[in-house]
């Protein structure tokens, strides 16, 4: 098992920047793949990027690509989301997500841990 604790969440301006950590304790942080979602209020959870066990490998969803980057540390099993260019509708609670087999996806069911999230607010 891995226990997963998110830190970095807060209130920002719109057009500022952010970094959100994930800090895994318990089995070798390395043998799982990564994810980043969010959920807003009153909306459905969603994905928001993903990163292989090496971190040679990255995905994105649409609406962050270009202003979002997800990163790990093995060393330091941590993983990072770096948000630049936040807008108000990035407003949300993320969580950061283990997946113990197979890819990285997007698809949030097929993750195994999940922490209890931070809160990041954009103001306009």
């Amino acid at each position: 098992q891995v226990q997963l604790v998110e830190s970095g969440g807060g209130l920002v301006q719109a057009g500022g920047s952010l970094r959100l950590s994930c800090a895994a304790s318990g089995r070798t942080f390395s043998s799982y793949a990564m994810g980043w979602f969010r959920q807003a209020p009153g909306k459905e959870r969603e994905f928001v990027a993903a990163i292989s066990r090496s971190g040679y490998s990255t995905d994105y969803a649409d609406s962050v690509k270009g202003r979002f980057t997800i990163s790990r540390d093995n060393a330091k099993n941590t993983v990072y989301l770096q948000m630049n260019s936040l807008k108000p509708e990035d407003t949300a609670v993320y969580y950061c997500a283990a997946k113990d087999l197979g890819i990285a996806t997007m698809v949030g069911r097929q993750y195994d841990y999940w922490g209890k999230g931070t809160l990041v607010t954009v103001s306009s």
